[in-house]
């Protein structure tokens, strides 16, 4: 069987021809065959090409192997590595914040809220239910304070030049959010983004009602918008990338040709067939093979 194993580190001081020789030493004593490093960044990213091994052999030794160093491991199969289809979470992924935590400090209640959203990210209680939930607790808030929360939003290093690079070689960047269309909207412009999906506050004459517009986009609607979006292209599975870090994330990693779990909650994790632990965004495109030459910044 055929793989390719990329080495990805946080910091360009870790990764060099030492540990890229640790991780090979790691996969022949396995049976593995390897070819020599292929650097797409110097002493920041590297493939190793291997035969004989499945993926979640491969990467589960070279894990091993790099013992506690900042550098992340992802294993797959050689074919259809560069994605023609992203579709991103929002929150605690391309930007830094929860924007209902944040609207949540306004009535004085950011940690209270931050706790239910941190429960329904791990996956301990039902997202929907968490969504009105926090909402309701929002009642009677002005609707001007949107503006004012999204002067907090930070972006996660790396968003801009992953979006901008995919899209730069032909592929379509969709952003789908279990949170809401007042901040997707404005995501997709700062970033790049083809489209966005998210919910929808209800707001009347200018204050929230403490609802939110039905129906709830949640794990299953971001599966549904992965496959649509997938369809109305004409690009199968195989050359779609998903990337989150929730619970309602889940659904969408595994049904992706690649789905990384990217800073994720410790159940996302577990599960996902891909993660991301260290690095920051420009992670995904050195696993799909692309360059440091390649990457455009955006």
């Amino acid at each position: 069987m055929s793989a390719v194993v990329t080495l990805i580190a946080a910091a360009s001081s870790v990764l060099d021809d030492e540990t890229a020789q640790a991780a090979r030493s790691s996969l022949a004593a396995l049976g593995g065959n390897t070819g020599k490093p292929d650097w797409l960044a110097p002493g920041r990213a590297c493939d190793i090409a291997l035969e004989g091994l499945a993926p979640e052999q491969a990467e589960a030794a070279v894990r091993q192997a790099m013992g506690g160093l900042p550098v992340d491991v992802i294993a797959q199969g050689p074919a259809n590595r560069k994605k023609r289809l992203l579709v991103a979470d929002m929150e605690s992924t391309i930007i830094q914040q929860e924007m209902l935590d944040e609207l949540g400090d306004y009535v004085g209640l950011k940690d209270h809220i931050a706790d239910i959203t941190a429960r329904a990210m791990n996956g301990e209680i039902d997202f929907k239910g968490a969504v009105r939930e926090r909402v309701a607790l929002l009642k009677g808030l002005k609707e001007a304070v949107i503006d004012e929360v999204w002067e907090r939003a930070t972006l996660m290093p790396g968003a801009k030049a992953l979006v901008a690079t995919m899209r730069a070689n032909g592929a379509t960047c969709v952003l789908v959010s279990g949170g809401f269309r007042c901040f997707t909207e404005r995501v997709r412009s700062w970033v790049g983004f083809d489209d966005d999906r998210g919910n929808v506050l209800e707001v009347v004459d200018g204050i929230m009602t403490g609802a939110v517009v039905e129906p709830i986009l949640d794990k299953d609607s971001k599966l549904q918008s992965l496959l649509a979006y997938a369809g109305e292209r004409h690009i199968p599975t195989a050359e779609t990338m998903a990337v989150g870090d929730g619970a309602n994330d889940l659904p969408m990693l595994l049904a992706a040709g690649l789905g990384v779990a990217y800073h994720a909650k410790p159940t996302v994790a577990a599960q996902a067939r891909a993660r991301i632990d260290h690095g920051d965004l420009t992670a995904l495109l050195y696993a799909q093979g692309y360059r440091a030459g390649e990457i455009v910044e955006g």
